[in-house]
């Protein structure tokens, strides 16, 4: 998931640039064993102890609102904590894809921050780049044990079972409910669908039409490509080749397969049958429709959550279900999205890599990971978060957010659920919503799903060419 305001994908010029780092030797061929994010040494804890003065650290990061303000709140107290060793200085770089395009920059400038958060579907560039030390490599050399980041979250961002970037700010789709709407239609809000046959079944109910005027429709969701990619984990299948390009570096999509073109033809039929506005691919006017009580099921991130508890004050009661199932049938799980902490190691110092792994770590705490849990809605990366009061009390709270974490716990981490790690994958993702919006608009769904699918094979190509040994 993009955090709310950061889901729209970069552009060719991105991609450009993106290829052109690569090829200019960020660094040599992804092969796979873990070591794609550089080939730099973690310094040990000597390094910070043997440095004079106040070791600086910079963090840039893409987290604004209360997000922005809940980083603050960690880095001073992080700052706090290490006060006259090490400052950490933290960015705001703007939205996700401002931050890779700004991090892309500072790599041909030669002026990397010490720390950068990039979203989950920057990873295989940023592994490609060869910019950074592999957190791994400081979990080895502290004998820091990584056992204690939840399974589905280090899924992702591990490569043959080995860590690259720290998880930071972690989320999971679900399915939002208007409960009143729910018990209107006869329906039970406590058994909520579980596939996206049972929603469209709700979804008659739950549709109500005035004078020939919809005035509330059973169901409503954005033309996202991050949708499609869960459905398809959900029904056990990979997104891209190379066991979703982590065998080997992904050659292909394959959204246009079997469960893609399912997710196509589901979206043209909610909508023919009125079950479903055609709200385009901006999040933000789908969550409006759903916001205003004019949909009675919506998809969405966790990190809507919190919003989406204060717009519904005074209008309707807010419940939250598992993510849909493509089928009923299937075995699979929702793959996570958020963003991960990288350290930089070109061009910085055994100290400051030293002082950016501390940050790191410090973040990754139980401690902090319940603050930041109880400020933004974000997961908990670390397990034992889940176990501290201040946590228990903010999910008896807010039960809603009880859903996301049995999800998480219930999805057996597995190739499919580890998400597809392509140097394009933004722009795959936006293939996906190109391919899904031609669905929707009367293409015929495999038509549309091929076509994207073939639209985006140069750029994969073209990529994969610049870091091929």
């Amino acid at each position: 998931m993009r955090s709310v305001g950061q889901r729209r994908t970069t552009t060719a010029a991105v991609l450009l640039t993106a290829v052109a780092l690569v090829a200019a030797g960020c660094g040599g061929g992804p092969d796979g064993d873990g070591d794609g994010a550089g080939a730099q040494d973690a310094p040990g804890a000597d390094a910070l102890a043997n440095a004079s003065g106040v070791t600086k650290v910079t963090f840039w990061h893409g987290m604004k609102g209360a997000n922005g303000e809940a980083v603050d709140k960690l880095v001073k107290a992080f700052n706090t904590k290490n006060s006259g060793k090490i400052e950490v200085q933290a960015v705001y770089q703007g939205d996700y894809d401002d931050t890779i395009t700004k991090y892309k920059t500072s790599v041909q400038q030669g002026n990397t921050p010490s720390v950068v958060q990039i979203y989950d579907i920057g990873s295989r560039f940023m592994i490609d780049s060869k910019q950074t030390v592999p957190i791994y490599k400081f979990a080895e050399r502290d004998s820091y044990s990584l056992t204690d980041i939840e399974p589905n979250i280090a899924n992702y961002y591990s490569i043959d079972g080995k860590m690259n970037s720290m998880p930071f700010n972690t989320s999971m789709p679900l399915l939002y409910i208007n409960k009143e709407a729910f018990t209107k239609a006869g329906l039970d809000p406590n058994k909520p669908p579980a596939s996206l046959d049972e929603i469209m079944e709700a979804s008659k109910k739950l549709t109500i039409k005035q004078g020939g005027k919809t005035v509330q429709y059973g169901f409503n969701a954005a033309i996202y490509g991050w949708f499609v990619e869960q459905l398809i984990a959900q029904s056990g299948t990979t997104y891209c080749d190379n066991e979703n390009g982590r065998k080997d570096l992904a050659t292909k999509v394959q959204f246009d397969e079997d469960p893609g073109v399912k997710v196509a033809t589901w979206y043209q039929q909610m909508i023919k049958l009125g079950y479903m506005p055609n709200t385009g691919k901006k999040t933000d006017d789908a969550q409006a429709v759903f916001k205003s009580g004019t949909s009675a099921m919506h998809l969405e991130s966790t990190g809507s959550l919190r919003g989406y508890l204060e717009a519904a004050k005074g209008k309707f009661t807010l419940a939250t279900a598992p993510f849909p199932k493509l089928s009923s049938t299937d075995t699979g799980g929702p793959i996570i999205g958020g963003a991960s902490l990288w350290v930089n190691g070109s061009g910085h110092s055994d100290a400051e890599k030293r002082a950016a792994w501390e940050f790191v770590k410090f973040a990754a705490t139980p401690e902090q990971q319940a603050t930041w849990h109880t400020g933004t809605g974000y997961f908990p990366i670390n397990s034992k978060a889940l176990d501290l009061p201040e946590d228990k009390a903010w999910v008896a709270q807010y039960p809603q957010f009880t859903t996301a974490i049995t999800q998480l716990h219930n999805t057996k981490p597995s190739t499919p659920s580890a998400g597809c790690i392509l140097g394009v994958m933004p722009q795959a993702r936006k293939a996906a919503e190109d391919g899904l919006e031609k669905a929707v608009l009367g293409t015929d769904p495999k038509q549309a799903m091929t076509d994207a699918a073939k639209a985006i094979q140069p750029e994969i190509e073209k990529y994969n060419s610049t870091v091929k040994k």
